[in-house]
């Protein structure tokens, strides 16, 4: 099975239990990490995630798990909030955050850089739009972007 396929797998069986408990299912992972295989579910809501909330939903996923098998390999359970320098994936992500500063990496370099910061004015389903600290806006294709997060500065 490939990675895609259990990471969707494995939403549909956690979309029941976060919504259950009025979280958001933020992202599941399925990565090997040396000679490991991880599969990471992030999960938050308003306030933030406590550790009973994701050993919740940790337990309520791996009886799922456990009676569906649907990895073949051996892995191991993670469940956890995904910090506050979270990633922006999806759209609901980009809503959530738009006004707030984020960090942008893209793929190929941009005029000799890799990186970009400013604040995130608009997206959709193409392109992502930042202002830079200089004041100009920023233009991203999504599909040449490696990562979108928030930038936090202590």
């Amino acid at each position: 099975m490939t990675k895609k396929k259990i990471e969707e797998l494995v939403t549909g069986f956690t979309t029941p239990i976060t919504d259950k408990y009025s979280f958001e299912l933020v992202d599941v992972e399925f990565l090997k990490e040396g000679s490991n295989y991880f599969l990471r579910i992030y999960i938050d809501k308003p306030g933030g995630i406590t550790i009973d909330d994701c050993k919740i939903v940790s337990e309520e996923i791996s009886d799922i798990l456990d009676k569906e098998d649907p990895i073949p390999q051996k892995y191991f359970l993670e469940v956890s909030s995904p910090g506050l320098d979270r990633p922006l994936k999806k759209d609901s992500d980009f809503e959530r955050f738009k006004g707030e500063m984020v960090e942008i990496k893209v793929f190929k370099p941009i005029d000799n850089k890799k990186v970009f910061e400013g604040k995130l004015l608009g997206y959709n389903s193409t392109m992502i739009l930042i202002e830079k600290d200089n004041g100009e806006n920023m233009e991203f294709e999504r599909d040449k972007v490696a990562l979108v997060r928030r930038l936090i500065k202590f």
